[in-house]
């Protein structure tokens, strides 16, 4: 069995915490804040028309919008009420409940495999720690030979960018970029955040 993830164990905790999660975005969206730089600097790395896959899409906000600028999108989550949340805000992608460790599309019928593969919003500290290495190792098996993953996350969140680049090159994903925003500004040993651009090695 699975461990259980660590945004599961605060939903646990906190029944309240994914309505909470939710609402904070739809209130960023009517105040007009910018909800999709990651999904645009997805696009730009997209052949028009890509399989993308938004592992760990939450409320739907980056899949959502890729899907609008003609992008084929499945969306995964292990929340059940933020793939609800995504399915009513962003009609379109095929929204799926499921956890990442165990993540087996072609088993639900998707057989092709993905162009890109997005992973924001600090996806991968809120996995189970011992998990980690074992969905580096499900994103590599849905990547594209030629296609790539991007994946972002913030420092000080017990899981050191080190151990992650590790976990990737063992789950055989090589760096492509290294980047610390979102908006392409380079990675520098003092960055607090990385984004990862990988491709199979």
């Amino acid at each position: 069995m699975v461990e259980q993830s660590i945004w599961m164990r605060k939903v646990v905790a906190d029944p309240g915490h994914s309505d909470w999660y939710i609402e904070r975005f739809r209130a960023m969206a009517r105040d007009g804040k910018d909800l999709v730089g990651e999904a645009r600097m997805i696009d730009a790395m997209a052949p028009r028309g890509a399989h993308i896959l938004d592992a760990g899409c939450g409320a739907g906000r980056v899949g959502g919008y890729l899907a609008t600028v003609g992008h084929q999108v499945v969306g995964v989550d292990v929340d059940p009420a933020l793939i609800a949340a995504a399915e009513q805000d962003y009609p379109g992608p095929q929204w799926l409940v499921g956890d990442l460790a165990e993540l087996d599309l072609p088993a639900r019928g998707i057989a092709e495999r993905f162009d890109v593969i997005v992973s924001a919003g600090n996806v991968m500290t809120f996995l189970a720690p011992s998990t980690r290495g074992q969905v580096l190792n499900r994103l590599r098996a849905h990547v594209a030979d030629d296609g790539r993953a991007a994946i972002g996350f913030g420092a000080g969140r017990d899981y050191e960018f080190t151990d992650f680049l590790q976990h990737a090159t063992a789950a055989g994903f090589a760096p492509d970029v290294l980047l610390s925003t979102w908006d392409l500004r380079p990675f520098t040993d003092d960055s607090d955040f990385l984004v990862a651009i990988l491709r199979p090695a």
